[in-house]
């Protein structure tokens, strides 16, 4: 494994632990060169998955992308760390249930929106808004008010 600190190949396992309820392992490596500490997953290599873009064009699944997202869109909200992983492993399981080997971008947005609307409201507009390229002010009120609605309804419901 290759060193983050001074790029050298050579490290040793210092700890190993399953992560992930057992998916993953979470290895703590110490660098043979220069003694820098880092942590590494080891993951089951599943069957490769192409997500067919708005484009049209195909690329493989990227796990690190869905959380680039989930991460930017959280940026700055009381959302931990380990909540936002929650949420990109429950995509992951999703779209992987759905059989195939292929799944629409499209279908991936709906997904982490359909978590991210539980968890916090305004990381669920702003990925929302990139998501939707919402092209005016109106199309993003009427998230607003969709978004509006729910939550009062959740709040009536909790009432009775």
């Amino acid at each position: 494994m290759k060193c983050p600190n001074c790029h050298q190949n050579g490290s040793r396992v210092v700890d190993s632990r399953p992560a992930d309820n057992g998916h993953a392992i979470r290895r703590r490596r110490e660098c043979e060169n220069c003694g820098f500490r880092f942590t590494t997953f080891e993951r089951v290599e599943a069957t490769p998955l192409l997500v067919i873009k708005k484009n049209g064009a195909r690329e493989e699944f990227n796990r690190e992308k869905v959380l680039r997202g989930v991460m930017r869109a959280a940026e700055k909200r009381p959302v931990p760390m380990d909540q936002i992983q929650a949420i990109v492993d429950q995509v992951e399981k999703k779209i992987r249930a759905v059989g195939g080997n292929e799944v629409s971008s499209q279908l991936i947005g709906e997904y982490v929106m359909s978590i991210l609307v539980d968890v916090d409201d305004i990381a669920y507009i702003r990925f929302a808004s990139v998501y939707r390229e919402f092209k005016d002010m109106a199309s993003f009120a009427n998230e607003l008010q969709e978004l509006m609605a729910r939550e009062k309804a959740t709040k009536t419901e909790n009432k009775e």
